[in-house]
């Protein structure tokens, strides 16, 4: 699965069960994360040379020891009264009753996690219960809504679309970042399922609230004048948490990211500000010390009034390091070329982390709230250096031309023909408008697969081109969701993920095929290749 990760395909739930539970017990070298699905367990390396070595030392590991079931007992008391029960009933030949004496006559096991955080897949003792999706998907399901869908089960933490069979209610909390761990259930842990009275008082539905950012009034740190379209707190990410349904998130160019902070002394993975497409304005409070990279732009500062009520303006360049006094503005004009720009303050940003750290997470909601006007930002103590760095060269960001990204084939690539696989790569993709940081949405000729049916849910990855039904492909960012149902053409070699984020709407991408997983390199080792079709 790309360059930095393994996806391990088997023969059943218990085969996965029981790859999972070695991994968890003993984490092969190179090791960064696992993430079981239903027929297969994904495995993040630190680098592809630990991810070639995960893959033969998978192939090695014995499976055959029985699963040890013996992890957390969770009661979830619940109404049942969902909408479904008849209808499931019907299906099975169990009847309403019939189907609640099943589903909390037996002990359920969290086999993964996915959909959204806090969201586990339970397997039960039996098939019983087994029945498909609906037909037609609900758009809103009531947080703490318990289904049933095919051989799984599960407790909906968050409002949220879904074509699961409902069943019953519950007021337990399966999502709660202000506990530890913030899942109620996680892989490994059993559940039963309790019935309770209907007049159980079930807890209102709680609005999340995204995690403060950030300072007292008077405190020094930057105030936001303007956000422009999107600006978000972000810094390297929360990687490890695929267990609880949680994606990376992070910065979208890590190696801009890295030097803005570089240049004004912070740590590589301080948290900043990503904005997109300029229009970003910020006032110091107090004196600071700001960098910006990536997307060349211009920036103007505007002092604060004198006494006279007279402003003068200056200008400074990208990628080194200048002061912000006290009441001035910094303005992030539009990109020359590129797409996205980071903001470093000295100190980082200082907000309240999750799971280890500040990003944004757009899909799942955790982290800071995107920024608004008028909100105040502190600075914090992740300075690592006396001094500021100094002026840096960055490299050359996507423009008019075609952005040429290196792929390596996917693990799904063999539900395509040939002919399918030579147009993906023969053709140039127009990123649309409704690409996001979630994923890249690409226009072009539809790829026609050459399997159908369905594809069960397996662990993904940033980098990975996702084909649905009507052929065109979505390149996968930072705030993926963990698990996906359409096959993997190919995946972006990791080193180029920072050019990718960079390419803008409306922007061309050409794939081609890497002759071989190459090395690594230095994010900014990379240039965009400006091509021209005939290349």
């Amino acid at each position: 699965m790309g360059t930095r990760a393994v996806l391990a395909e088997l023969s059943g739930t218990q085969d996965v069960l029981a790859l999972q539970a070695l991994l968890l017990e003993k984490p092969l070298p190179g090791q960064r994360d696992i993430l079981a699905a239903a027929e297969t367990v994904l495995v993040k390396a630190e680098s592809p040379a630990s991810a070639r070595r995960i893959a033969a030392r998978l192939m090695q590991l014995d499976l055959t020891a029985p699963v040890q079931r013996d992890g957390e007992l969770v009661v979830i008391d619940t109404v049942y009264d969902g909408e479904d029960l008849a209808e499931v009933g019907r299906l099975t030949g169990l009847g309403a009753d019939g189907v609640i004496a099943a589903h909390s006559g037996q002990i359920w096991t969290v086999a993964f996690a996915g959909f959204a955080p806090g969201f586990g897949y339970m397997i039960g003792e039996n098939q019983q219960l087994e029945v498909p999706r609906r037909s037609s998907p609900r758009t809103a399901v009531p947080a703490g809504s318990v289904a049933l869908a095919g051989n799984y089960s599960a407790v909906y933490p968050r409002r949220s679309p879904g074509g699961w069979q409902l069943i019953g209610r519950t007021n337990a909390k399966m999502w709660d970042l202000d506990r530890e761990p913030p899942a109620l259930v996680a892989p490994g842990h059993r559940v039963q399922f309790r019935p309770v009275r209907d007049a159980l008082a079930l807890a209102a539905e709680p609005v999340a609230e995204p995690a403060a950012v950030v300072a007292e009034a008077s405190a020094d740190g930057l105030r936001i004048v303007s956000p422009g379209l999107q600006s978000l707190i972000q810094d390297l990410g929360r990687d490890g948490h695929s267990g609880l349904g949680v994606s990376a998130a992070g910065a979208l160019d890590r190696a801009s990211l890295r030097r803005a902070n570089r240049l004004v002394g912070n740590a590589p993975g301080a948290a900043g500000i990503e904005t997109v497409a300029g229009g970003l304005k910020v006032q110091a409070v107090g004196d600071r010390v700001l960098a910006v990279a990536g997307a060349p732009s211009e920036l103007s500062i505007a002092s604060a009034p004198d006494e006279a009520g007279d402003t003068w303006q200056r200008t400074v360049p990208v990628a080194t390091p200048f002061a912000l006094l006290d009441g001035e503005t910094l303005s992030i004009g539009a990109p020359q070329s590129g797409f996205r720009s980071y903001l470093a303050v000295r100190g980082g940003v200082n907000a309240a982390p999750v799971l280890g750290s500040r990003s944004t997470d757009t899909m799942s909601g955790i982290g800071p709230a995107p920024l608004t006007a008028g909100q105040q930002l502190g600075a914090g103590g992740e300075a690592e250096s006396g001094v500021v760095g100094n002026p840096e060269l960055q490299p050359d960001y996507p423009g008019t031309g075609v952005t040429v990204l290196d792929v390596v084939p996917g693990p799904r690539a063999d539900w395509f023909d040939q002919a399918a696989l030579d147009s993906f790569t023969a053709q140039d993709w127009a990123v649309m408008p409704q690409s996001n940081r979630v994923g890249m949405r690409l226009d072009g000729t539809p790829l026609q697969r050459s399997r159908q049916g369905e594809l069960p849910s397996e662990g993904t990855v940033a980098g990975a081109l996702q084909v649905p039904p009507e052929g065109l492909p979505v390149l996968f960012l930072a705030d993926h969701p963990i698990t996906g149902g359409y096959p993997v053409i190919a995946v972006v070699v990791d080193s180029q993920l920072d050019l990718a984020a960079q390419v803008p709407i409306g922007g061309k991408i050409r794939f081609r095929w890497a002759e071989s997983a190459p090395a690594e390199h230095t994010p900014t080792e990379h240039a965009t290749n400006n091509e021209e079709a005939s290349n």
